[in-house]
């Protein structure tokens, strides 16, 4: 048997009076009187959230090695929770324990060309082998991006990032067929420094995740943030978390990050393919 478990944590004052919403669709969660009582019993049986993160651990190959840069998922995460780091930087790290050196991986949304680079520095080495698909329907979201990996990148790292002028619900379009993809990241909302009247829709952006869906192979993830603080921003949440729970719960492990006490804050969803 099975059941949904949430987890919600209000922060202590001294963690800058924050508050944080942990949940997860999908995580297995024993139900047997043995683990209730004994639960009762003894708090400290009560599971952590850094437990239910560990529940993809077995999933989850050796991640990529230059990372020296990036914080840990567990200060991450502590981070987080103190207000000290941004849902980004959660991000990044669960980025960094799914992705390999030299693979195929999906930056949905490339806008300023931040997470791009993240998403090449993971998956570069002196192989050669592995690609960032990056894709925007914004050209100055194209021409940022190319300017910051040509000031960023080494040329032959440059080469392992390829461009597109593409919505991101067409992005099988581009992405050659049988690609094994371990990560798409979408970063929905508006171009920062942009038009704030060109955004993402609810109506594209689930067309885009039915296709990063197709497209990813097993021990992948989907990462989504979505900033809510526009207008149609808690519309496209709302998808994004409609489209995560009715996932199978066989096949897909589904998670989220939230500050309670923030309304404005992005929310993190984490969808990850067993």
């Amino acid at each position: 048997m099975e059941m949904v478990l949430s987890l919600r944590l209000s922060v202590s004052p001294f963690l800058s009076r924050r508050s944080l919403i942990f949940s997860t669709a999908s995580v297995p969660f024993p139900t047997n009187r043995f683990f209730f009582s004994s639960a009762r019993r003894n708090p400290t049986n009560l599971r952590s959230p850094m437990s239910l993160i560990k529940d993809i651990q077995p999933f989850v190959s050796e991640p990529a090695q230059d990372t020296s840069s990036f914080l840990g998922i567990e200060e991450a995460l502590m981070g987080f929770i103190s207000g000290k780091t941004k849902a980004t930087t959660v991000a990044h790290s669960v980025w960094q324990n799914v992705i390999h050196k030299g693979d195929a991986v999906v930056d949905a949304i490339c806008g300023n060309g931040h997470d791009t680079l993240v998403l090449l520095k993971f998956i570069a080495n002196d192989s050669g082998k592995g690609c960032v698909y990056a894709m925007d329907i914004q050209d100055s979201a194209l021409k940022s991006t190319c300017s910051l990996l040509d000031r960023s990148v080494s040329p032959s790292e440059r080469e392992l990032v390829k461009l597109f002028s593409h919505c991101h619900s067409r992005m099988e379009d581009v992405i050659p067929k049988g690609a094994s993809v371990r990560l798409v990241a979408f970063n929905l909302g508006y171009l920062p420094g942009g038009d704030k009247t060109v955004i993402t829709t609810s109506k594209t952006t689930l067309a885009a995740l039915q296709a990063a869906s197709r497209i990813l192979r097993s021990e992948g993830l989907i990462s989504v943030m979505v900033y809510v603080g526009h207008p149609g921003g808690r519309e496209e949440l709302e998808t994004v978390q409609t489209f995560a729970s009715g996932l199978p719960v066989e096949t897909w492990v589904c998670c989220k990050f939230e500050m309670l006490n923030r309304p404005n804050s992005p929310v993190l969803i984490l969808i990850f393919k067993k």
